[in-house]
């Protein structure tokens, strides 16, 4: 049973469901580092075909995802551009520094969606004494924002921006099935326009582990060599893929039950007394929210919160807390979760 009933904490959380763990029960496999194992083989191909690129390759994480994006596309002494609060930045212990030698520019937007007047900016001139201005990434959703949403247009105008400069674009796409759920498009519709992109199975796809990276052929054929090189390899992996081919087949359309939920969640935490949230802009599974106005730190609430089975996450920011929601939260999850914190503020 788990620890927490109600565990909003993260949508890494999920648990494979009886119809997945039989899904990867029955799995073919075979040798994946010899190209061998059919399992693995179909779900590459599967994301490949989703996000309309030639290649794709099953790696154990989503962060070695970009770890190889990022060693691929970047030389020694070049920059990155991205925004402020994205993964690469805060969570992947200076990866882009250590494998790729290369420094990261940040945008800063509070929604971590940007423009090419944002860009443009931090584009370094030809300068022998600066940083190469290399590649610019997005993230879609973008989490710590509170998984707001790209539009395909604004993809559109910042990957133009960069071909424009001559500079790689990479989609990180760790919640990119939450974007097109709630854009009602496809990850082709997003992923076209970008020289790499990847999808996490391990969120709201509901998978025990792993991500999808994507690109052209020899972008894909450069990754397998980092994959092995890096420690990736998996061998008879296929039955860890044959929970992505399951995800895929099963956990998509079920997303917007999770957003659904978010919202709930956000019309809730907005009634409490000294919860500030801003409910417009819960687009996808995330809610941001601040308890500065209770007169209750973050760490207080969350203990006082663990004899109800109910957890979020804290953030950044010393008043700031994160619900995300997943298949895991049950039907009356927000209710319960709702209750317990009014419980916690009240005491």
């Amino acid at each position: 049973m788990a620890v927490f009933p109600v565990d909003f904490s993260s949508d890494t959380q999920t648990r494979p469901s009886a119809a997945m763990r039989q899904a990867i029960a029955n799995a073919e496999v075979g040798d994946e580092q010899k190209r061998e194992d059919p399992s693995v083989n179909k779900l590459q191909e599967m994301v490949a075909e989703l996000c309309g690129k030639e290649a794709a390759l099953f790696l154990p994480t989503g962060t070695m995802c970009n770890l190889i994006a990022h060693f691929i596309h970047c030389r020694a002494g070049d920059e990155i551009i991205l925004e402020a609060s994205y993964h690469p930045v805060n969570f992947e212990g200076g990866g882009p520094a250590i494998h790729s030698r290369a420094s990261l520019r940040l945008i800063d937007s509070p929604t971590g969606i940007f423009g090419p007047d944002d860009i443009v900016p931090m584009i370094r001139p030809n300068d022998a004494h600066m940083p190469r201005t290399r590649m610019v990434c997005v993230e879609n959703t973008c989490n710590l924002r509170g998984g707001r949403v790209w539009s395909v247009a604004q993809v559109k105008a910042v990957t133009e921006c960069a071909r424009e400069y001559h500079l790689i674009t990479h989609l990180d796409g760790a919640r990119l099935m939450n974007a097109v759920v709630a854009a009602g498009v496809t990850a082709r519709d997003y992923c076209e326009h970008f020289d790499s992109c990847w999808i996490d199975l391990s969120k709201g796809l509901g998978c025990p582990v792993g991500g999808v990276l994507a690109g052209t052929r020899s972008f894909i054929d450069e990754a397998w060599r980092a994959k092995h090189f890096f420690g990736g390899a998996m061998r008879q992996a296929g039955m860890l893929a044959a929970a992505g081919i399951f995800a895929f087949e099963n956990n998509v359309e079920r997303l917007a039950d999770d957003h659904d939920k978010a919202k709930r969640l956000a019309v809730g935490l907005a009634e409490l007394p000294g919860v500030s949230v801003d409910v417009d802009a819960v687009e996808s599974n995330i809610v941001v929210f601040d308890i500065g106005g209770t007169g209750k730190t973050p760490k207080q609430i969350l203990a006082a919160l663990q004899p109800h089975g109910v957890r979020f996450s804290p953030l950044l920011e010393p008043t700031v807390l994160r619900a995300v929601s997943h298949l895991d939260i049950p039907d009356d999850g927000v209710d319960k979760a709702l209750i317990a914190l009014k419980k916690v503020l009240d005491s």
